[in-house]
């Protein structure tokens, strides 16, 4: 089916106003491809900082709200109504936010994770499958182009059987007790009324979890939590996690943000029988093969044969904001009647269930001092 670009999907957005670092990289992503068009958002819930959002996304005032909910209320009923509702709050909104939107009708896509806990990602599950709306989550990092060749490496056995998965992103951002110094990032995020469950593994241990089984093509089934808070916070800043997947695979994680001096360093290996797959989010455009010979191969996004929609070409980089945009144009086209995107290419509410199980999970058992912890029961 060919996208109609003369018919982009009318997009609403809560959250993400003035001060935000994820509003307007969604903004962007949304609007990159000339799929989405944002039309509306409540993007705070003080009028004053909602009206100033929306202005400087160029909205009229009749289409910038305070409350989201007479934002869903009003838009669903427009003819020229949002079609679909981007989510990029605290994680406490995501599931009234959602479920609100389905319930109208609309279609969600919403940062990560899905929900708080996991009795919430259990409701809006049940949610999502009366609504028959499309309902995605922004893992951003599946966005990217070497990530999905790399995924499509692995499907095709191009690295024989996987022996082996390591997921590491490490962050020193909260190093320091940054949240007491008006840091508004740090402030909920350390805060368990608005983050949820889960600190460290649920901002960017999802993203781990999630990227680890999105490549490889595994699933954990078991594992073992060890999860720290090094500076005194209610809720964890560091993660160490041994997986064990449904075909004895093992596999190690780590996340921290708290590892003085890192950035945003996310490395994901991929063990195979036949080779390892190698990728760095400091180096996304580059994939690299080593081989049991000594040899090594580096692949470039752009280049002849990768599996992955690309902007420009080889040697011109493209990052993170055109890796959202890939979700974006995904799910776009997933709105209009693409099959197959959902809980495939782009991860939908499958994939947000396995990660808020794997997060509440991996914090109660590592409280309790537990061993080998189940996903599913």
């Amino acid at each position: 089916m060919e996208t109609d670009f003369s018919n982009p999907v009318r997009m609403a957005m809560v959250g993400g106003g003035p001060g935000a670092f994820i509003g307007p990289v969604h903004r962007m992503a949304a609007e990159l491809d000339g799929r989405i068009r944002l039309v509306a958002g409540a993007f705070s819930s003080d009028d004053a900082r909602s009206r100033a959002g929306g202005r400087a996304y160029g909205l009229p005032d009749d289409r910038i709200y305070a409350d989201w909910r007479e934002m869903i209320r009003v838009e669903s009923a427009r003819a020229d109504g949002a079609e679909m509702v981007a989510i990029v709050t605290p994680n406490h909104l995501h599931l009234p936010v959602a479920l609100a939107a389905l319930e109208a009708g609309l279609h969600v896509l919403s940062d990560k994770p899905a929900t708080s806990t996991l009795a919430e990602a259990l409701e809006l599950e049940a949610a999502v499958s009366r609504a028959a709306r499309c309902y995605a989550l922004t893992y951003t990092y599946t966005g990217y182009p070497m990530i999905r060749h790399a995924r499509a490496m692995v499907a095709r056995g191009e690295i024989g059987p996987v022996r082996k998965v390591s997921a590491n992103y490490t962050q020193g951002w909260l190093a320091e007790r940054v949240e007491s110094q008006g840091n508004k990032q740090a402030e909920w995020r350390v805060d368990p009324a608005r983050s949820g469950i889960g600190g460290c593994i649920g901002d960017i241990g999802v993203h781990a979890f999630n990227l680890a089984e999105y490549v490889s093509g595994l699933r954990v089934e078991r594992f073992v939590a060890d999860l720290s808070s090094l500076d005194g916070r209610v809720l964890d800043d560091d993660c160490n996690v041994l997986l064990r997947f449904a075909d004895g695979q093992p596999g190690v994680l780590t996340a921290s943000q708290v590892a003085t001096g890192e950035r945003n360093d996310l490395q994901l290996k991929v063990h195979g029988t036949r080779a390892t797959l190698a990728w760095s989010h400091e180096d996304p455009n580059s994939l690299h093969i080593l081989r049991p010979d000594g040899r090594s191969e580096t692949l470039r996004a752009g280049g002849a044969g990768i599996d992955a929609r690309m902007r420009l070409p080889t040697g011109h980089p493209e990052g993170f904001i055109e890796a959202f945009a890939n979700i974006y144009s995904d799910f776009a086209d997933a709105v209009r009647g693409v099959p197959g995107l959902i809980d495939g290419q782009v991860p939908g509410i499958t994939a947000g269930l396995r990660s808020m199980r794997f997060v509440e999970r991996a914090v109660v058992a590592s409280k309790a001092g537990g061993g080998w912890t189940p996903l599913n029961d």
